[in-house]
């Protein structure tokens, strides 16, 4: 028996707002600052399951750190952190303007999100290992990486640690704990799962840590390493960044609409928890907790930074096809950079005019990082790596048909 077609209960998201509409984030629920609870670290997820739904804060409107998150942090540290956002987004603005150049290929910026990487580098251990998707260059930044590398690696130059083998943005760097970038999206949730097995197999005390954008928790990878956590108890923090966008699709198409991405870590028995992420010091407090749980090897927990990505989502997107152009400005959230500022003027820690005079000092650091990277050459001039670097550091051993192709073309 054949059935009539019919597609009127076909749901199919839509954002809230499109071009020339106004923006509207009625749909975001923001919990007061300071009134989440802090639970024990040894709490099993169904003890904190509420945690999944709201949103944890400490900064509320005036700028105050308030509630039990409030990592009571020293003023030298509070300025550590407003450092490295104000130098990632100092090197975010310089890298796209060398990409309008010619001098790159491609550039991603992390404008709005620039708490989620630095606040979670500062909370964890130097040396635990982190397994980042393609906008957490504040990771590399506050771990103090050399700018002049993440340089080269962009330009693909002569310099290039990577021998131009990856996209622009995509790095690596074992000696920072930084894991390879990979573009298949979701296989760093699965590799730092993977990892953190290994390490308690091993009794490293390290730890691992992984983020994911909410478009790419509909890959399997996803999935995948939320059971292995669960079921191997895994010492690994998984982070979702909830930036309301995955390149032109809401978060809505990732399910966004029917509950939170935290709550998905309730199902594999995980602890979740939601918290603003442009709020530094929540960011680094929930952190903190969740560090502590696995290197108290009591398990892995799942957190979602609820945040925004301010701008495009690399230099080949153009947002204002598919959200207000204002939309950023209404961001109820805040930036994360002004608030971590309001914050220490508030403390009298710093004012104005340090942080102009700080942001000129980091804006001349990067030029001069700018200047000597280039002299390595650039996407439209100067040295590159040699071709015969193709041939390396794949096999210990170079395999008898590699070794006549690297003959045939000429090395």
């Amino acid at each position: 028996m054949e059935f009539p077609r019919n597609y009127a209960g076909l749901h199919v998201p839509e954002p809230t707002a499109r071009p020339g509409s106004s923006p509207d984030f009625s749909y975001l629920t923001i919990s007061p600052a300071g009134s989440v609870d802090k639970p024990e670290v040894d709490c099993k997820a169904s003890d904190i399951r509420e945690h999944a739904y709201t949103l944890i804060r400490v900064l509320n409107d005036k700028g105050d750190a308030v509630g039990p998150w409030d990592p009571h942090l020293p003023v030298d540290l509070l300025k550590r952190g407003l450092r490295a956002m104000m130098l990632t987004q100092a090197f975010d603005n310089r890298m796209v303007k060398a990409q309008r150049q010619g001098k790159t290929s491609f550039y991603m910026k992390c404008s709005g999100e620039e708490a989620v990487a630095v606040a979670a580098a500062m909370a964890l251990a130097p040396d635990d290992m982190c397994f980042p998707t393609y906008r957490q260059q504040g990771l590399l930044i506050a771990r103090d990486w050399p700018l002049i590398e993440m340089m080269n690696q962009i330009y693909s130059n002569s310099g290039d640690r990577l021998k131009g083998r990856q996209m622009p943005v995509f790095y690596s760097s074992r000696q920072a704990g930084f894991f390879s970038i990979s573009g298949n999206l979701g296989t760093q949730y699965s590799q730092a799962v993977g990892w953190a097995m290994g390490a308690a197999l091993d009794n490293d005390h390290r730890i691992a840590s992984a983020w994911i954008g909410d478009g790419a928790t509909a890959e399997g990878d996803f999935h995948h390493a939320l059971t292995f956590a669960s079921v191997y108890n895994a010492p690994v923090v998984l982070n979702v960044v909830n930036n309301q966008w995955a390149i032109s699709s809401f978060a809505g198409i990732a399910g966004a609409e029917r509950t939170t991405f935290a709550a998905r870590g309730i199902g594999f028995g995980i602890p979740a928890l939601r918290v603003d992420g442009n709020d530094f010091l929540a960011v680094y407090s929930v952190t903190l907790w969740a560090a502590e749980r696995a290197r108290r090897l009591l398990g892995p927990t799942l957190i979602e930074l609820v945040t925004y990505r301010a701008d495009g989502h690399s230099t080949s997107d153009d947002p204002s096809k598919y959200r207000p152009v204002s939309e950023a400005t209404h961001w109820p959230l805040g930036d994360p950079i002004d608030r971590l500022s309001t914050h220490l003027d508030t403390l009298g820690a710093l004012d104005r005019h340090e942080q102009e005079a700080m942001a000129e000092s980091l804006e001349k650091q990067v030029r001069e990082a700018g200047r000597i990277s280039e002299q390595y050459g650039t996407l439209s001039q100067g040295s590159r790596p040699p071709t015969s670097s193709m041939f390396d550091d794949v096999y210990k051993e170079l395999p008898e048909h590699l070794a006549l192709q690297r003959s045939q073309a000429g090395h």
